[in-house]
């Protein structure tokens, strides 16, 4: 395999020797007076497969000049060993050297690379097997023997067209890679998901609505809308419906004039009409009140909006994000949201997955929790294998936000380097004992062909029990965390006979 990497300036610096392309011999002083396309923005990442070194080389070094970096192999083993490596944005290719059908090349080839260009160069020089290879997937053609030129522009107009994929992959592997993001960490496919659809509305200015349980990151992931888009070099303002009077919330996002109230001595812009633009996150939007929801509406629609108190209509310049953890499209249905203002902000709407619907990402978000920590106190901290489980265990309805805490509760009383089980939550360890008592019925009941059912008695026997080893006996607490009263933990302790066990601990 050959790589050469691309150089906008190779064209300027070298005097090409005369190379033959697809069979075609060129001379170095013709060739210079082809008119060839400026380097393209790049770099974008080019495959060449061919048989013939000489034509790979050549393929290779018109690629040079345009600024791709290309690759070259001979076979399409070593193509695929090459795609399974690194990211590939557009493939040259000649699939009829290939054993078999050349347009099942070409379809196995659009099956590695969906998102890539795929081109072909063959000597067949007929147009229906030209027609044959659009419809295997091919974005473009080119027949053997042509000269460079005719190459350079072909892969001008793939360049072009491939750029916003390849921005878009180079934005998904940046929210995917970047530290700090903290909720936005995870490689699950449903975090997968997630990148993907950031990557896509990120350069665009639309409304998004994004909707998530409470502590699932609503805001992080508006961050990185904001943050990754056009305007990121603009305000980033999140806006917190529920906490504002509708007199205010109206002023805050459409302004206001001198002398629109009582106590208004100057004007002041609005949040959306403010001339700097950026990103407005309207959080919460449920809680907005009908009268600032049918202006919002009016602003959305007509681009324009109306301070308090002015006659004149001053433009909406701001990107509009909107936040919930409701049902918004059931509060629709029982008029509790305006229907044409949903499907104002509803243009994409991103989902953000539940914590315990990705508990493959526990470990990674725990460890940057962990090193944040790190930076801030100077310890060093770590989670036993019985801590981590735990964590896998327990159903997360804080989510994120919650993981966050305790991660920070738990360094904060814990002297030592390890993280044990004795040192979690007492939630999470009531979890685990339900767990535990689930798993020690499963077997005898699926010997017996029936789905795992445990009695209540003895899941609250077993949840008692391990709550006050942990708690070392101390009724007072285990009665307060179990939500009981001390009398009927006393009672409780008798009729399952774990008497001896608080007695034991001392208490």
């Amino acid at each position: 395999m050959q790589a050469y990497p691309g150089s906008p300036t190779m064209l300027e610096l070298r005097q090409p020797p005369a190379a033959p392309v697809g069979g075609k011999v060129q001379s170095a002083e013709s060739r210079l007076l082809q008119p060839m396309p400026a380097p393209v923005s790049g770099p974008l990442r080019l495959l060449v497969v061919d048989g013939d070194a000489v034509t790979r080389e050549a393929c290779c070094e018109i690629a040079g000049e345009l600024g791709l970096e290309a690759v070259a192999v001979e076979s399409l083993y070593e193509a695929r060993e090459t795609i399974a490596q690194r990211t590939v944005d557009l493939v040259l290719l000649d699939p009829g050297f290939s054993q078999g059908s050349g347009f099942d090349v070409l379809a196995d080839m659009r099956a590695l690379l969906p998102e890539a260009t795929l081109l072909v160069m063959t000597g067949s020089a007929s147009l229906a097997s030209a027609v044959e290879a659009m419809r295997a997937g091919a974005g473009d053609y080119l027949l053997k023997p042509f000269d460079h030129a005719e190459l350079a522009r072909m892969l001008e107009r793939a360049a072009k067209g491939q750029n916003p994929y390849a921005e878009r992959r180079r934005l998904r592997a940046k929210l995917r890679n970047q530290r700090g993001a903290g909720y936005l960490a995870g490689s699950s496919p449903e975090m997968e998901k997630l990148y993907r659809m950031l990557s896509k509305v990120a350069d665009t200015t639309h409304p998004v609505l994004i909707v998530g349980e409470s502590g699932t990151g609503k805001e992080l992931v508006a961050r990185a809308i904001h943050f990754n888009g056009p305007q990121a070099e603009k305000p980033f303002v999140p806006v917190d419906c529920g906490s504002l009077m509708p007199s205010l919330m109206e002023g805050e996002l459409f302004g206001y004039v001198k002398g629109a109230f009582p106590g208004a001595v100057r004007g002041k812009e609005g949040l959306l009409t403010a001339r700097d633009g950026g990103t407005v996150l309207l959080d919460e939007v449920t809680e907005m009140s009908a009268d600032v929801q049918l202006k919002l509406l009016r602003a959305l629609q007509d681009k324009v909006a109306r301070p308090v108190g002015g006659t004149q209509l001053v433009p909406v310049v701001a990107r509009v994000l909107a936040a919930t953890n409701r049902n918004l499209s059931a509060m629709v249905e029982q008029g509790r949201f305006r229907r044409d203002l949903y499907f104002r902000l509803n243009v994409v709407t991103l989902r953000i997955p539940s914590l315990r619907e990705r508990r493959g990402d526990i470990p990674e978000l725990a460890e940057h929790f962990l090193e944040q920590q790190s930076r801030q106190t100077g310890r060093m901290h770590q989670f036993a294998g019985e801590a981590l489980e735990a964590l896998f265990e327990y159903d997360w309805p804080g989510n994120v936000r919650e993981l966050e805490t305790m991660v920070e509760r738990a360094c904060s009383l814990n002297s030592g380097p390890v993280i044990h089980y004795a040192d979690l939550p007492a939630e999470l360890q009531v979890q685990g004992a339900l767990s535990d008592a689930v798993s020690s019925e499963e077997p005898v009941l699926k010997a017996a062909g029936q789905t795992a059912i445990v009695p209540l008695a003895e899941l609250e026997r077993e949840t008692i029990h391990r709550t006050l080893q942990q708690l070392k006996g101390d009724k007072l607490l285990a009665a307060k965390l179990l939500g009981i009263g001390k009398t009927t933990l006393y009672r409780k302790l008798k009729e399952y006979g774990l008497v001896q066990l608080g007695q034991q601990h001392g208490t």
